[in-house]
């Protein structure tokens, strides 16, 4: 049986400086998102974009959510299987083009996730787990860029 599930988000824009979008330059691109229950977020635009780089950008929380879902399925999936993880950490890449009319659209996005097993836990079933995680991530599935995985397995043992 499917179940719908809905989510809000209040977005405002907290860059008029005196006026408006009267110039292109003229305005700050800085943002705050507001969910229910939870602390807000304060955002702008990519640097590249006249955005502050010390605020969360679109482009930085897509990926975000993008490596966050696969690594949440993955970790569901490995104590499914017996799998016990005793580490996740992801380095994840993407990369977006823009087109000379002001478009764009993200060409790739490549997870890079290092993952520590415990020693007697199946390695191999581990590695495996990274593609039907990908199949299921809710995200991945709402994205039309290609998303690699590269994973590196390492036991417990490993020293790493």
């Amino acid at each position: 049986m499917t179940q719908q599930h809905q989510y809000r988000a209040h977005v405002a824009w907290e860059g008029n400086l005196g006026t408006g979008t009267a110039r292109y330059a003229g305005y700050s691109r800085d943002y705050r998102m507001h969910v229910e229950g939870k602390p807000d977020l304060a955002g702008s635009s990519d640097p590249a974009f006249r955005g502050d780089p010390a605020r969360h950008n679109p482009e930085d929380l897509l990926l975000g959510a993008i490596s966050a879902c696969h690594m949440l399925f993955y970790l569901s999936l490995c104590a499914q299987a017996g799998v016990v993880v005793e580490a996740y950490e992801d380095a994840a890449e993407a990369v977006m083009r823009t087109e000379p009319g002001g478009g764009g659209r993200f060409e790739s996005v490549t997870l890079h996730p290092r993952v520590r097993i415990a020693a007697g836990s199946d390695a191999a079933l581990a590695a495996q787990l990274h593609a039907r995680a990908h199949a299921l991530c809710f995200i991945a599935n709402s994205c039309s860029v290609p998303i690699a995985h590269q994973p590196e397995i390492a036991t417990g043992g490993d020293g790493r």
